[in-house]
């Protein structure tokens, strides 16, 4: 990351892309709640909300209070995508004046946006005036299904360190499976919820926190 990255004696900063039509708001309290601090202590998050209000009902309304927000729309068989453009313009915004970032954190749509995004940046389609991104935590994950935009975002395995959490009910699961050839080396924690942010059993924990140590060591020779 040159000069103006991330020194391995500081916390790994990480951008915060959260779910559908929720919050930065409501992903940090997803994360503070269920995240032991072991893990959270390792870690400066930033997190921001999605530019777009919600334009329909939300899935956690009566549980988060709103405002809710979604990065882009879609239809229904997750083909075609409105705003998408302005999303990811929207998201580089974010990293120019909050960053540098060593990787992304994403849950749902969010995690979709964070997977995509390391090989968008490398054909030039997004973030072309940040740094290479060298982390990412993808939480509910699932490819783009968009051929143009599939094609850029999963043309060759990112080679940096992912973790990937998987959910046995969650109703991504199989598109999260599918996910994971877009990485060269996922580390996968299965956890028994659906869709949502989980917590840790004590093998899932002993694995975050060696992912979070390899990071480290990412972070550590980028800055050399």
């Amino acid at each position: 990351m040159g000069s103006e990255g991330i020194s391995i004696n500081k916390k790994l900063r990480f951008l915060c892309l959260h779910g559908f039509r929720t919050s930065g708001e409501i992903l940090k309290k997803q994360l503070v709640t269920k995240w032991p601090e072991s893990v959270l202590e390792k870690l400066d998050l930033v997190y921001v909300d999605a530019p777009f209000p919600c334009k329909g009902k939300s899935e956690v309304e009566g549980i988060f209070d709103p405002p809710y927000y979604e990065w882009f729309q879609f239809n229904k068989e997750f083909t075609e995508y409105e705003n998408f453009d302005e999303c990811l313009t929207y998201i580089e915004e974010c990293m120019l004046k909050h960053g540098p970032f060593d990787g992304l954190l994403g849950f749902s749509q969010g995690a979709i946006l964070s997977a995509a995004l390391p090989g968008l940046q490398a054909n030039e389609v997004a973030l072309k005036n940040v740094p290479k991104l060298n982390a990412f935590i993808i939480i509910g994950g699932a490819k783009f299904r968009n051929q143009s935009v599939a094609e850029k975002a999963y043309s060759s395995p990112n080679e940096c360190p992912s973790v990937h959490f998987l959910g046995e009910t969650d109703f991504l699961k199989q598109y999260g499976v599918e996910l994971l050839d877009s990485f060269a080396q996922p580390l996968v924690i299965h956890h028994p919820k659906g869709h949502t942010i989980p917590r840790f059993d004590e093998d899932g924990l002993k694995s975050m926190l060696s992912f979070l140590e390899r990071m480290e060591e990412v972070a550590g020779m980028e800055k050399k």
